[in-house]
This record gives C-alpha cells, sequence and structure tokens, in this order.
C-alpha cells in the first residue's frame, strides 16, 4: 500500500469532517444522497462524453495505482540484464530464447524477443522507442481523465447547487421542504470543489508521475537491452543499468 496517498486522503477527508463538527453543525448534514448523484453522475458522464467509455474504464482501473505501490522489482530487473549479457556474450543471441518464457514484463519480453530474432541494434533502439511513446500517450490520457473530472466537478455541483435553488423557490409556500432544498444547494456545491481538489485532481497528478517514471525506467532498459544486441561487455552494461535503477 501507498501509505502517503492513504494519509493524504484521509487528513484532507478529516479536516473537512473535523472543521464541521468543530463549527457546530452535524457530520449528516453532509451526506445528502441527491447532491451525490447530480455531482458524481454529473462529472462522470461529462467525462465519459469527452473521453470515450474505454479510456474512462482505464482511468478507473488506473486509480488503484495511486493507492497500491508497486513491488520494486529492481533486484531481479538488475539480475536478469546481467545473466541475459553474459549468456549472449558467451552462447549467442540465439541462446536467450531459453530466457523468453520466465518473463513476466510485456515490455521485456517484447524487447528479447526482438534481439533473438535478430533486430539490427538501430532498428531495436527505434521499435522500442515507439513502443515506450505510444505507451506514454495511451497512459497518459486516461490519467488526464481524472483532470477532466476535476475540471467538470465543481461546474456540476454549481448546477446542482441551482437546481436546489429551484427546489425551494417550487416550495416556499411550504416551509417544511425548504431545508432539504437548500441543503442540497450548498452540499452540491461542497461536493463538486471538494472532490475536485481532494480526490480528483491530486489522483490525477499521481498518475501522471507514476506513468513518468515508468517511462524513464523502460527507455533505461532500451539501453541494455541495445547494448546486448551490439555484444557490448556485459560488465559495462551492469554498470550502466545499476545507475539506472536505483
Amino acid at each position: 500500500m501507498d501509505w502517503g496517498s492513504i494519509v493524504g486522503l484521509l487528513l484532507a477527508l478529516g479536516g473537512v469532517f473535523i472543521g464541521q463538527a468543530l463549527e457546530g453543525g452535524k457530520l449528516e448534514s453532509l451526506f445528502q444522497p441527491a447532491a451525490f448523484m447530480i455531482v458524481v453522475f454529473g462529472t462522470c458522464g461529462a467525462v465519459v462524453l469527452q473521453s470515450g467509455i474505454g479510456r474512462f474504464v482505464r482511468a478507473i482501473k488506473m486509480a488503484k495505482q495511486a493507492f497500491v505501490q508497486a513491488e520494486d522489482h529492481s533486484a531481479a530487473v538488475m539480475s536478469d540484464i546481467t545473466l541475459w549479457s553474459n549468456t549472449a556474450r558467451r552462447e549467442g543471441l540465439l541462446a536467450l530464447e531459453r530466457f523468453l518464457d520466465a518473463v513476466r514484463d510485456p515490455f521485456m519480453s517484447k524487447a528479447l524477443r526482438l534481439i533473438i530474432d535478430g533486430a539490427d541494434p538501430v532498428k531495436l533502439r527505434d521499435l522500442l522507442e515507439n513502443d515506450i511513446s505510444a505507451y506514454e500517450m495511451e497512459e497518459k490520457l486516461a490519467a488526464k481523465v481524472w483532470d477532466a473530472a476535476g475540471g467538470y466537478s465543481p461546474t456540476v455541483g454549481i448546477l446542482g447547487a441551482v437546481l436546489g435553488l429551484i427546489h425551494v423557490m417550487e416550495n416556499l409556500s411550504d416551509p417544511s421542504r425548504l431545508g432539504s432544498g437548500i441543503a442540497v444547494a450548498f452540499v452540491a456545491t461542497i461536493y463538486g470543489v471538494g472532490l475536485a481538489n481532494l480526490v480528483f485532481l491530486p489522483i490525477g497528478s499521481k498518475l501522471k508521475t507514476i506513468v513518468g517514471k515508468e517511462v524513464m525506467r523502460r527507455e533505461r532498459l532500451v539501453d541494455a537491452f541495445v547494448g546486448i544486441a551490439s555484444g557490448e561487455n556485459p560488465r559495462m552494461i551492469e554498470e550502466r543499468i545499476a545507475v539506472y535503477l536505483k
């Protein structure tokens, strides 16, 4: 788990709830199903309209990465690269085929397959960098769905406030119904602004950072694979990858 993200979210939400309590307000007044539906469903609808259902689903799945820290496989990658470079130097590139089935990383598996197939080092770099560019573009577009949600949410919250006020105006003759309408009006604004700045935008920023780190990792691996394909000294490859994966 990424405890930094979890603690940050709890602090943000806790600050709102504790502040409400210190002001003498009731916490239950912040829970308005009508306001929640207006803001959440309205924001989701706007985002799906902008990004498409496929990218929206991808963005939802990516949110897990903001709260679950990825395992550090640097040591295993270092060991694999060292083994592959030494094997290629001693036995030739075709000898690497016996390691292919054990590789679980799709990017590394593709790179190893290209090396085994005899790809020229220049062509290998070009193919892998194109793969990285495609990955980066797709992942960042999915991460930006959260930015879009952060942009739409406050406006939808204002829409909810206006709807609540319309409800109030329609029931001026019935004082018993005024309270719920006013509550929806103000709580919808809180939901819109709060979700945008405490949830949507922070998640979007963190996901883009995670994507950036993965892109950098893959770019460093490209150098190692090109070194293997070029027959470079395994010691040199090992030293280079050790620096990159620190």
